[in-house]
């Protein structure tokens, strides 16, 4: 049995469970087999990633999980989910700070307004790195991309949104390509105005999610970088609407989380 709380932003939701817990439960340190049990969406709990996570006074760690079993070094929608539960627990208010520690380095979020149990952030996403564009080559075509990091990698492909056939083609082909040794996340942007970006989103270890962090900051300094979009945007996901701003300190990142779930995960086998 584990103590488990959910949380999702846009739709890209978490399970978290306190990882002292889980190294008094399960030792030996091998938790893929548990996050692909506990993200199952019918057998367990369900979500797109796993967080084992500790916390003291308006900081908090993460160690994150995709839900095939593979680690991430950070996820943009996650971070906001952990911060959202530090404010839950310690009952911050409006103006208060979050850091937050990653294998990505540390990031900070900026409390801004609640609605219950959703929590609006002004996260710092970090400089994006290794920005360039880049040619994949699938079995029957060359994709022309935008390749970057965002403390993660990212292959963002803008132009017009692709059907759901082709997606499903593309994305993963995309993905797992031998370009990319430890995977990729991938975008399709459409710059719709310099101020409007749509997406569609297929993430390393998950598949198709309804929204990114990550994916989110990555598409809109692709569309700034190679597609004429202004440096304040906001990007569309099928989950929602986030804003991004590239400034030169680095990206900014403002959208909710929102806590939905509270109880105890009475499987918690490894």
């Amino acid at each position: 049995m584990l103590r488990v709380v959910k949380a999702h932003a846009y739709g890209n939701d978490f399970v978290f469970l306190e990882r002292a817990e889980v190294a008094r439960t399960i030792p030996g340190g091998d938790y893929a087999p548990l996050a692909r049990a506990v993200c199952d969406r019918h057998r367990a709990v369900g979500a797109d990633g796993l967080i084992l996570y500790d916390y003291r006074e308006r900081r908090a760690s993460m160690q994150l999980y995709n839900a095939d079993g593979s680690t991430a070094e950070i996820s943009g929608n996650g971070l906001r989910c952990l911060a959202a539960l530090v404010v839950h627990f310690q009952s911050l208010r409006p103006g208060a700070s979050v850091m937050v520690d990653t294998t990505a380095g540390v990031r900070t979020l900026e409390f801004l307004e609640r609605d219950g149990e959703r929590f609006t952030f002004r996260a710092a996403m970090g400089r994006p790195d290794e920005i360039r564009h880049g040619l994949v080559q699938l079995e029957d075509e060359t994709i022309g991309a935008t390749l970057l990091s965002m403390g993660n990698p990212h292959c963002v492909v803008l132009g017009p949104l692709p059907d759901e056939q082709r997606f499903q083609a593309i994305g993963p082909a995309l993905s797992t390509h031998e370009m990319f040794p430890a995977g990729t996340n991938v975008e399709f942007a459409f710059v719709e105005t310099p101020e409007l970006v749509r997406i569609l989103i297929w993430e390393r270890g998950v598949g198709p999610t309804h929204s990114s962090g990550t994916g989110t900051a990555a598409a809109a300094v692709a569309a700034v970088a190679h597609g004429g979009a202004s440096r304040s945007v906001d990007v569309v996901a099928p989950g929602g609407t986030q804003h991004v701003e590239w400034k030169d300190e680095g990206v900014f990142l403002t959208g909710w989380a929102e806590v939905v779930l509270e109880g105890e995960w009475l499987d918690a086998r490894s």
